[in-house]
């Protein structure tokens, strides 16, 4: 497995100073890529449709290309995450007021269950609750955005020893034999996975401060 040190570390600006220009298609698709079911799971979690959850993504990625040419990072005054949950928030707090006064006004589900039926409790988005509901879905995205970045960079098959070990919680000698190669091999390949998936994240938060 090759580890390419190179591609885990940014060699140019930041992706936030990239996103200011409207025509750097490849950066502001990584960006998509990797936020946008952060957004969409936020919105569903605070009783959003699929529906609106999807409008809430699509309204939220424009509001941050329109803000973004202008858009000035001071550590000081806060982070580029909680001002993206604000983005987010605004638009859920936006919708919520559309649905009542809509003339077909549908209420949001009653606290104990949501819009997927599932037992879960119903967000308030102008609460602190979704703070916290933001910081989880913002530490699955990274991760689920690490993921595809190394898989696209390794072999298919170390990438699958990992998956069946780490993810399917096979047995090492299950695998190993499944795959035809030694057990050593696949605690090696989990152990490289992990180191690159955790330096991905690295990157990831480097990129967004």
């Amino acid at each position: 497995m090759a580890h390419q040190n190179d591609e885990l570390i940014p060699t140019r600006a930041t992706l936030l100073q990239r996103l200011k220009n409207w025509e750097d298609d490849s950066s502001w698709q990584e960006f998509f890529d990797t936020y946008w079911k952060l957004i969409y799971g936020v919105a569903r979690k605070a009783g959003m449709t699929e529906a609106e959850a999807q409008d809430i993504v699509q309204e939220t990625m424009a509001a941050v290309a329109r803000h973004m040419p202008k858009f000035k990072y001071d550590s000081a005054i806060g982070s580029f995450k909680g001002w993206l949950l604000n983005m987010t928030r605004w638009r859920i707090i936006d919708h919520t007021r559309k649905r009542a006064t809509s003339p077909n006004h549908e209420p949001l589900p009653e606290q104990g269950e949501t819009t997927t039926g599932t037992v879960e409790k119903i967000v308030d988005p102008a609460s602190d609750d979704l703070n916290e509901v933001w910081d989880n879905e913002w530490t699955r995205a990274l991760l689920d955005a690490a993921i595809v970045k190394v898989k696209r960079r390794v072999d298919p098959q170390n990438y699958q020893l990992f998956d069946f070990y780490v993810n399917k919680e096979w047995p090492p000698d299950k695998v190993a034999g499944t795959f035809g190669v030694t057990v050593d091999q696949v605690y090696l390949a989990k152990h490289r996975m992990t180191e690159m998936i955790r330096e991905e994240v690295k990157r990831l938060e480097k990129e967004m401060t």
